[in-house]
Formats: structure tokens, sequence, C-alpha cells
């Protein structure tokens, strides 16, 4: 069985939105390319809506995650990028996030400011790595 263990290092800011390190233990390392908010079909979900987009990003991880035998309690780090990112977008994000890690430990997580993804409607993308047995 893989273990996650959340550390919270003294000296170091407590922020329920991420962890600062996991430490994993397993046998498979999951790595999840960035997901877009685009359906199945390729078509953008979401056009212009920041929130709308999150939870599609985060849909598409779920499925990804899935046909990998893992789900988002397995996630140790995610890297988020956003397209003109300013600090009142964070609780935007954050939010749409939550969800997601509800009533688990949520992932180390790294978010970066961008000019641009590699297409124009995208707002937000989201990579992941995962750890299981």
């Amino acid at each position: 069985m893989s273990e996650l263990n959340h550390l919270r290092p003294s000296g170091l800011h407590h922020n329920p939105a991420y962890s600062h390190v996991v430490v994993a233990s397993g046998a498979r390392t999951i790595y999840i390319s960035g997901q877009v908010s685009v359906d199945e079909e390729g078509r953008v979900v979401g056009a212009g809506d920041l929130a709308a987009q999150t939870t599609q990003v985060m849909q598409n991880l779920g499925m990804a995650l899935k046909a990998a035998g893992a789900g988002y309690s397995n996630i140790v780090k995610i890297t988020t990028f956003v397209v003109g990112y300013k600090p009142e977008l964070r609780p935007i994000i954050g939010k749409a996030r939550l969800a997601f890690f509800e009533g688990m430990e949520p992932p180390a997580s790294t978010l970066v400011g961008v000019t641009a993804l590699a297409a124009p409607e995208w707002l937000i993308e989201i990579e992941a790595v995962a750890v299981t047995d």
C-alpha cells in the first residue's frame, strides 16, 4: 500500500490549500501531462470563466488518474499555470480546486503566472504527479 506523509515543517507558514512537503512511498509514480479545459472532442469548456475552466481541468485530471488506477488522494504534487495571473485570481482557483481535495490533505503545489498557454482560449493548465502501489 502506498503511503503519503504530509509534513508541516516548523518555520514555514501553514496554508490549508497545499502541503509544503509530501513524502511518498509506493511502487508506481504517475506523471500526468498538463490538463486544460477541453472536453473529449477538444472543445473548450468554460470559455472566459476561470472557475469553470479550473473545474473542467480538475475533472480531466480525475479521468487521467482513473485511467492509471489512481485518484485525487494519490496526487503528491501539482503545478498550476494561469494566464495573466493576479493575486485576486487565487481564491477563484482555490475554491474550484478545493472540492476535489475535500476531506484529504492537499498535495504539494506550485502556482505560476504565464503570459499564454498553447491555445488562446485556455486560462489554466494543471499537471500532476501521483504515487500508488
